[in-house]
Parts: structure tokens; C-alpha cells; sequence
């Protein structure tokens, strides 16, 4: 499942980015799979001219086909403004709050069931996705590389873009600190959630 942050976090609505699209080229084929669309991504900006339009608008196979005769125009908008994964070195914008797909579980274009996409945490291509630039989240194992140590700090992974790494409170690298660990277990039925986990207070 496209998700690596957990439900329990805690943060401030003003610390909330919206103003960036997930570059096309990491979006999610499915809100099944698991990539750099999904929501926990830790990701940095990619394009950021704000002398461009606000939204864009070009033909796009998201659509389907776009080439009917007599058609004046059928184009997908999409958001100038783009983030990616981040990695070591790069600045973080913050962490990724919605998976960014294109299919729901069944290969049905999420752009046609706007309320499936809803009802995922999911924001089409080209859509803002919403991005946390501090605050305090549980993540999942897929958005860590390595064990982390309570009290230790976390910078970008250098392995993994998207993911973060444990590293010294002293590094001149981090982006946070981990104040909890912990494993998941949901008893003889295992769902997507089970596993390590980590609380991280991001921004600190």
C-alpha cells in the first residue's frame, strides 16, 4: 500500500505546505503499490519558478485518448510548482501527508472516482500534495533505512531517496529526532501496517 506514515502524528495545519505537485515522474501507478509517491516521503523542491502560470494545462495519456476529431481542446491541468524525493545533501521541504497515484486498487483511474481518491488520502498527478515541514509522525519501516535510536537524530538517506536515516543529535544534517520506536502486530491477521515503526519529532 502506497502509505508510510502511520495515523498517530501531531502537527500544526500552518506548517503545512501546499503549494507543490509530485514531479510525474515518481507519481504511483496504483494506490496498491509502493514508491516514491507515497504519502511519507520525505522530499525536497524540484521546480519552483514562481514567474510560471500557477497551473498548467498539456495533453496527457491520463486522459486516455485526446486526439477525437472536432475536439477544440483536452488537456490535463497540473500544478507549475513541483517537489521529489529528497536525498542526502538536498534541502527537506518536509514529509508527504497524501500518496500521489493514478489507479485505486482495481486499475480504475482515480481521476473518474473523486471520492475514492478521498477516501485513499490520495491527490491525482499535477494535484498539490500536502507537505508537513515539521511536526511529529509515525513512520513505517519502508520510510527509514537502518534501526534508529530514541533520542538519536535522523537525517536524509543517502541509500534510499525519500527516506531518512538515524544519525548524532549533533549532526549538522538532521532534519529531526526519534522519540519513540516500537512494533506493530495486529494479532493472527496481518494487515499492511504491521511491522517497526518510529515516532519522529521533524523539524527539531
Amino acid at each position: 500500500m502506497s502509505i508510510r506514515i502511520l495515523p498517530f502524528r501531531q502537527y500544526d495545519e500552518n506548517d503545512v505546505i501546499n503549494l507543490f505537485a509530485l514531479n510525474s515522474t515518481y507519481v504511483n501507478e496504483s494506490t496498491t503499490g509502493s514508491s516514491h509517491g507515497d504519502a511519507g516521503v520525505f522530499v525536497t523542491v524540484d521546480t519552483a519558478d514562481f514567474n510560471a502560470d500557477p497551473v498548467t494545462y498539456a495533453t496527457d495519456s491520463y486522459l486516455g485518448k485526446t486526439d477525437y476529431p472536432f475536439v477544440g481542446r483536452n488537456q490535463y491541468p497540473s500544478v507549475s510548482l513541483k517537489c521529489k524525493p529528497a536525498t542526502s545533501g538536498d534541502a527537506l521541504l518536509g514529509i508527504t501527508l497524501r500518496q500521489t497515484a493514478k489507479n485505486d486498487e482495481n486499475g480504475e483511474k482515480l481521476l473518474y472516482y473523486p471520492q475514492k481518491a478521498e477516501e485513499l488520502m490520495a491527490v491525482l498527478p499535477g494535484q498539490a500534495v500536502p507537505v508537513a515541514s515539521r511536526g511529529i509522525f509515525t513512520v513505517a519501516a519502508t520510510a527509514y533505512n537502518g534501526a534508529l535510536t530514541v533520542g538519536g537524530g535522523v537525517k536524509l538517506s543517502a541509500g534510499v531517496s525519500g527516506t531518512v536515516t538515524g544519525c548524532t543529535v549533533a549532526d549538522a544534517d538532521k532534519v529531526g529526532i526519534v522519540i519513540g520506536t516500537g512494533s506493530r502486530t495486529s494479532g493472527t491477521t496481518t494487515d499492511q501496517f504491521a511491522g517497526n515503526y518510529a515516532v519522529i519529532a521533524l523539524g527539531l
